[in-house]
């Protein structure tokens, strides 16, 4: 909306309402004259349709508390003769055209001073007017930007830098973003005077959207850039180290701050997200932040004790101590040799023991073997189960 029309338009008149009506005064007006000259309830008639669209206008300025109070203050200043026209006249009579006090002709340079541009640009600021009705577009955060690396076991535990390849959207550098061929600019879109945004009524209510004509950029090219095609947008890729973080695990996604696409106007640039993808490990497995292995150990191992020898990621072995009677499936712990935390500790290694039975034996150990079986053939290591079934 120009300045001109902020001036000339009553909008307390065209809701019937008082100067210091309040919010719900002013809202239970709007809602009557809406139904009453809505479209819908007055098919084909024209006029109907613009005191619609004036009903409309006066709501969206009356019910917003600030731009209310730039309506009323720039009423106020020029009821109140705060310029007057050549002759004495008060400004609130408007004995001259309007089109050139606000810089339509030669009465509005003469008005605003050389290169001034009329009182149009004066009020630009508050009502977005002036001679292009342009507002200032406000900073944009850049994008958020997503990638995916695939690390090996050991460097997710261990922590460790890569290079990640990204390609996401920058301020286009053949136009510097402003989205026009060399040697012109845009222009402030007209359809929402540069706020991007537009209002549309829909019954008793307002709702905001993008504008629809310059999708809400609040700039209209009419001469677009060769390389975005208008956009101010352009793909670009880049390489940036990376640094990982010890005990990452498979599947995480991780937040690097202000690593993403740059941001427009000053607007700070977006985040980056990496998924992280682990490889399998040949040996060791992963449970939180412990590291897991499978130690086999012989028979009599298990069952007089011993001590073996299992291997460490990235480190050297440790020797364990097997106690007797071990069953199949225990599990021993290494305090200290499992993965990273972020305290700067690290979880444990849990050796899973896995007896091992002999497949092929040689006369004596076949002899050894049976020797053992006659020695505990009293014993029945099933005589439990089936107790336990019967009492079932």
């Amino acid at each position: 909306m120009s300045t001109k029309d902020y001036l000339e338009k009553d909008f307390y008149k065209v809701l019937g309402v008082p100067k210091d009506a309040g919010a719900a005064e002013i809202k239970k007006a709007y809602r009557k004259l809406a139904r009453e000259y809505h479209p819908d309830a007055n098919k084909g008639d024209v006029k109907a349709e613009e005191r619609f669209k004036e009903i409309s206008e006066a709501y969206d300025v009356l019910a917003d508390e600030k731009r209310r109070k730039e309506y009323d203050e720039a009423r106020a200043l020029f009821g109140n003769g705060g310029f007057r026209a050549p002759g004495g006249a008060g400004a609130g009579n408007f004995p001259f055209d309007l089109g050139d006090l606000f810089g339509g002709g030669a009465a509005g340079q003469g008005a605003g001073g050389a290169g001034a541009g009329g009182i149009g640009d004066l009020f630009g600021g508050l009502f977005g007017g002036g001679r292009t009705g342009a507002r200032q577009q406000p900073p944009r955060r850049g994008q958020d930007v997503e990638s995916e690396v695939t690390l090996n076991f050991s460097d997710a535990v261990d922590g460790a830098t890569v290079p990640i390849r990204l390609t996401s959207s920058e301020a286009c550098r053949h136009c510097n973003g402003t989205g026009a061929a060399a040697g012109t600019m845009p222009r402030t879109c007209p359809t929402c005077s540069g706020t991007g945004q537009t209002s549309r009524n829909q019954g008793g209510f307002a709702f905001s959207e993008p504008c629809r004509d310059c999708k809400g950029r609040g700039l209209i090219v009419d001469d677009p850039c060769i390389v975005c095609h208008g956009s101010g947008r352009a793909k670009s890729a880049r390489t940036m180290q990376v640094r990982v973080p010890a005990g990452v695990q498979d599947g995480q996604r991780i937040r690097l701050k202000g690593k993403g696409a740059p941001g427009e106007r000053g607007g700070p640039a977006g985040d980056l997200y990496v998924v992280v993808h682990v490889r399998p490990h040949p040996v060791f497995g992963r449970k939180g932040d412990n590291l897991t292995v499978t130690a086999p150990v012989t028979f009599p191992e298990a069952v007089l004790g011993a001590e073996v020898t299992v291997p460490t990621l990235g480190g050297a072995p440790v020797t364990l101590k097997l106690p007797a009677g071990t069953k199949n499936g225990a599990t021993l712990r290494v305090r200290g040799r499992g993965a990273a935390r972020k305290d700067g500790t690290r979880g444990d290694l849990l050796v899973t023991v896995e007896v091992l039975v002999p497949q092929d034996l040689d006369a004596k150990a076949l002899e050894a073997l049976e020797a053992y079986r006659v020695a505990t053939s009293t014993e029945d290591p099933r005589a439990k189960l089936m107790e336990a079934a019967k009492g079932a």
